[in-house]
């Protein structure tokens, strides 16, 4: 059988330095407790293309093997996994995208792009918006609502297949095992819920700006989770609302959809403006800087999305509810056609990762070299 392209290149020069530092890792196994990446690094002698791929997208660049290793910087080894897993982890965002060339623009670019993006496409909406006399807080009396769906669907959906063909092709490079158990398929989920490996592997937190743990990292990804969840489900509930029952926009506040999304809008306020937060303060050598402008694209248009959706339910009623739709729909917008190459597709790369060491610690060490 013919072996993926992604599997059968050379190794860049950045994938052959996280082989060099799990070469050192490997002799040492000090952190083998720390998260999933050092045990899974215990079951190989060597690390091809497939296997860093797996365990850059393992690492959660909690930070806690940095500032434990006596082979980090200044030592003449210069072991620093977080952030050699960083850099190569952002490559795979570009090496499994669908269309490729759209992933490396947003990387270069991620806060200009987004933000540019998100207010060409208010512009664009504004433009082709309706001037009702009364409104009413009726969103589709500016925008008819089968004209938001013809415009909305189709990025959408875009999304939806991008990001499949990139983990489908990640999958098929790292997957372990043509069937999925259940049990492990299970563990998989709940560590990706609870994001189990931001403990510091020790159930304090991360390091950030120093060797102090913080738990801040991990409550603000869950702020922002979770925060996006609700206002997807909210979204979820407003479309059975519309299609099945035939009620119709706009919603009374006490209704579900309407608390759904303010709860979530909140959470993606809090949970976004944090990791901004923590991200400017963090230590330079916890991660790839060149990534942070993909960073601070992806928080800054959740944080506008939240941020323009809860304006906007504030005064639905006022003159300022139009400015407001065009807005929040062009983030919106903007946010659909860049989650297949930014912050948003590594949650799926890593879920996948997660599943790939649910299973594989389930499979027997042929190596027996644990002691176990």
């Amino acid at each position: 059988m013919q072996q993926p392209e992604t599997l059968t290149a050379a190794l860049t020069a950045q994938e052959s330095e996280v082989g060099r530092q799990l070469q050192i890792c490997n002799a040492c196994r000090y952190c083998e407790g720390y998260c999933a990446v050092f045990p899974a690094m215990t079951r190989r002698l060597e690390f091809g293309k497939a296997d860093i791929h797996y365990l850059a997208n393992l690492c959660h660049s909690c930070g806690a093997c940095l500032h434990a290793c006596q082979y980090a910087p200044p030592h003449e080894f210069a072991v620093n996994i977080p952030q050699a897993m960083a850099v190569v982890r952002g490559q795979t965002y570009q090496d499994y995208a669908w269309p490729a060339n759209l992933a490396s623009l947003y990387k270069r670019n991620g806060l200009t792009v987004a933000l540019a993006l998100a207010l060409a496409l208010a512009l664009f909406i504004a433009l082709i918006m309706r001037q009702p006399e009364a409104l009413q807080a009726n969103f589709y009396a500016l925008i008819p609502h089968n004209m938001m769906v013809s415009l909305f669907a189709p990025v959408f959906l875009f999304a939806l297949l991008a990001l499949a063909m990139g983990v489908k092709r990640f999958w098929r490079d790292v997957s372990p095992a043509a069937v999925i158990p259940q049990e492990a398929a299970m563990e998989a989920v709940g560590d990706a819920l609870r994001l189990k490996y931001l403990d510091g592997g020790h159930g304090e937190g991360c390091n950030n700006e120093d060797d102090a743990w913080t738990p801040w990292r991990r409550r603000f990804h869950h702020a922002t989770f979770y925060g996006f969840m609700l206002c997807f489900a909210a979204t979820c509930v407003a479309t059975l609302y519309h299609y099945l029952f035939g009620w119709h926009a706009p919603y009374a506040l006490t209704s579900l959809p309407v608390v759904l999304g303010t709860v979530g809008g909140v959470g993606l306020l809090v949970g976004p403006a944090g990791l901004f937060w923590l991200n400017l303060k963090r230590h330079p050598m916890h991660g790839d800087a060149s990534q942070k402008p993909m960073d601070h694209g992806f928080t800054a248009l959740l944080f506008f999305i939240s941020l323009s959706g809860l304006a906007l339910l504030s005064w639905r009623d006022t003159a300022a509810m139009a400015l407001l739709l065009a807005v929040h729909l062009g983030a919106v917008m903007a946010l659909f056609l860049t989650l297949p190459y930014g912050k948003f597709a590594h949650g799926f790369y890593r879920c996948a990762a997660l599943l790939k060491w649910a299973i594989e610690k389930r499979l027997p060490d042929n190596l027996k070299l644990k002691g176990e």
